[in-house]
């Protein structure tokens, strides 16, 4: 999952919001680098679950975790005992076959989804996660796998309100759900596709760009993407989730626009008018006009 590292002033002192926005880290395996949420983290706004099987990882988060995280080995999926195939790339480990032949196509993938071992695992439904009674922000990263755990997590997601996902537009693993099936499930549960942060493409063999096999060229391969609940109903949600919708949309991915219709939105609700003072802070702050 590759993710933003782009900071800006955050919205914390003007809102002032008194509960912490409450994330959960599906496959938090911090191989890709930083968290999306990683600025929020450190600036105490957020309190971290993250769930990790893999026991190397595991045993890293819990080295350099905070006073806000909180790291458990569960491998969420459909509550049944799977069988993980780690490859011989972590990055590619997952409980789904890699799709060999696709991934002839494209450089370095046949040799990263080599599968050395298969392992028989217990899985959780996200729906049963005992750790987790709320979810504001959801990250997930588990290989293909994600719409699985959305499909066991119906409850769990009806109050989340932001999700940051990694979609693919390939059958990276035999059977995978691509994005539109992704989409179109996430729709149902009031979610708004928002955008992508980044698609990732890569060049097709037998090509190679400056001698280069993480070179892209046409075709687009895979993406992080953002769903947001739906911003022609924010009337629908309670103020203090409009302003944690606010906070992270500013935060982590300068969505100024919506947050700015959240805002809007709780001075509806409340009669105050932080939209206003927001509009102030992106011209002082931001540089916007």
């Amino acid at each position: 999952m590759e993710i933003m590292t782009q900071k800006r002033p955050s919205l914390a002192g003007l809102l002032k919001i008194k509960r912490p926005i409450n994330v959960v880290d599906i496959g938090a395996n911090p191989i890709d680098g930083e968290a999306p949420y990683k600025q929020l983290l450190d600036a105490g706004l957020v309190h971290v679950y993250g769930f990790e099987p893999n026991p190397d990882a595991l045993a890293r988060l819990n080295a350099i975790k905070g006073p806000n995280e909180t790291y458990v080995p569960n491998a969420v999926y459909d509550g049944n005992e799977q069988e993980l195939k780690v490859c011989k790339s972590q990055r590619m480990t997952s409980l789904l076959e890699p799709n060999s032949e696709l991934l002839s196509y494209f450089h370095g993938f046949p040799e990263w989804g080599e599968v050395q071992e298969r392992l028989l695992i217990p899985t959780v439904r996200l729906d049963d996660v005992k750790e987790v009674k709320n979810i504001d922000y959801l990250k997930i990263d588990v290989q293909g796998g994600e719409l699985v755990i959305f499909r066991n997590g119906i409850n769990r997601l009806s109050n989340c309100l932001i999700i940051h996902t990694e979609v693919e537009f390939l059958a990276m693993y035999k059977g995978q759900p691509l994005f539109s099936e992704v989409e179109l499930f996430l729709r149902e549960l009031g979610f708004t596709f928002h955008r992508f942060v980044p698609l990732v493409s890569r060049t097709v063999q037998p090509l190679l760009v400056n001698n280069d096999i993480y070179n892209g060229i046409s075709q687009v391969f895979w993406a992080d993407a953002i769903f947001i609940k739906d911003f022609t109903k924010f009337d629908q949600l309670s103020s203090v989730s409009l302003k944690k919708m606010a906070l992270i949309l500013n935060d982590i991915y300068g969505s100024f626009d919506i947050a700015l219709r959240a805002l809007m939105a709780v001075d509806t609700k409340a009669k105050s008018n932080l939209a206003e003072k927001y509009l102030k802070y992106l011209s002082e702050r931001c540089g916007m006009p």
